[in-house]
């Protein structure tokens, strides 16, 4: 009986918080819709071009239901955590998102808002699950259990953009000696060194040819060739591009040869790709001990054994009494 009411206010509870979601979400959905005003007022300005009849509202409800109720939810909520986060975590969160290429293009508050989000879902869906019929926990564990999920919903996020701003760094890290290398051919043939990584970033689409578009954009834009190439070095955070950003910028101080630089940079980085592929590979052995011991270990264990143990219960059974 206990049982059948916590279960009836957890999932009251439960439709009470999603009804909340969707009412304050559409509330601050005109909120989360201003940075993209321009693009509601162009698609309005092209339907009334070709005669069609509709409205702002119409253009809006065509949107789809995360960036009109979630998104807008996700942003307000990370509106009120912040008035009780300290600066020092704001920034410490903008410069992992930096690294990690923005994905979503959400700011540090809106990020730390899913850390919360993430612990009610976990924690809410696992006490939802303790409290059906079928399911006959006691409490001890049901505070275990809940209170795991619930730590491992708040800190997925962190985890999630950590492996983010691992693979970016291992992309850039791989793609860096060919760049290089085309870099050198570029300037030896006479192009600027602009030029050159204007041609690296039309040859790829990956992360380091995305970076490279973007400080020449900046560089287009009015700011200084070091300076572009230091942000450059600093949104991604690797060892490696931060050499070879001092070592141009130090060419271009004392006026060394810049497709010789390069050439010797194009070398340290195949030698350094080298070396951390063969870290990789003395890690591996270390890293399928686990899967090894708590997989593969019992299963040959219950293979080889679980002949030789019937046939000695099939001996020993009638001295046993079996």
């Amino acid at each position: 009986m206990a049982g059948t009411i916590i279960a009836i206010i957890v999932i009251v509870a439960i439709l009470g918080g999603a009804t909340l979601l969707v009412v304050v979400g559409m509330r601050y959905a005109r909120q989360g819709q201003e940075n993209d005003i321009d693009v509601v007022m162009s698609r309005l300005a092209e339907a009334t071009q070709r005669g069609e009849s509709v409205s702002l509202e119409d253009i809006e409800l065509q949107q789809p239901f995360m960036q009109r109720v979630v998104i807008p939810v996700i942003k307000k909520i990370g509106e009120i955590s912040t008035r009780f986060t300290p600066q020092k975590l704001l920034e410490v969160t903008t410069l992992k998102l930096e690294l990690a290429g923005n994905p979503g293009r959400i700011d540090s508050s809106t990020f730390l808002a899913t850390r919360f989000i993430g612990a009610a879902v976990f924690g809410g869906l696992l006490l939802l699950i303790s409290t059906l019929p079928t399911v006959e926990w006691p409490f001890a564990r049901v505070i275990l259990v809940v209170g795991i999920f619930t730590a491992l919903g708040f800190f997925f996020p962190q985890l999630w953009l950590q492996s983010r701003i691992n693979s970016r760094q291992n992309e850039v890290r791989k793609a860096m000696p060919d760049a290089l290398d085309l870099l050198t051919i570029c300037v030896e043939a006479g192009l600027g060194f602009d030029a050159a990584m204007s041609k690296v970033s039309e040859k790829w689409e990956n992360e380091l040819s995305i970076m490279f578009g973007r400080a020449i954009r900046e560089v287009q834009l009015g700011k200084t060739q070091r300076e572009a190439l230091r942000d450059m070095a600093d949104r991604i955070g690797l060892a490696e591009l931060t050499s070879f950003v001092a070592a141009v910028i130090q060419s271009q101080i004392l006026g060394v040869s810049l497709a010789k630089v390069l050439r010797i940079q194009s070398d340290q980085m195949r030698v350094k790709r080298r070396q951390f592929a063969e870290e990789l590979a003395h890690k591996a052995p270390v890293k399928m001990i686990i899967p090894m011991a708590l997989l593969t270990f019992p299963s040959i264990m219950i293979i080889l054994m679980a002949p030789a143990a019937f046939q000695i219960a099939g001996a020993f059974g009638p001295f046993l009494g079996n």
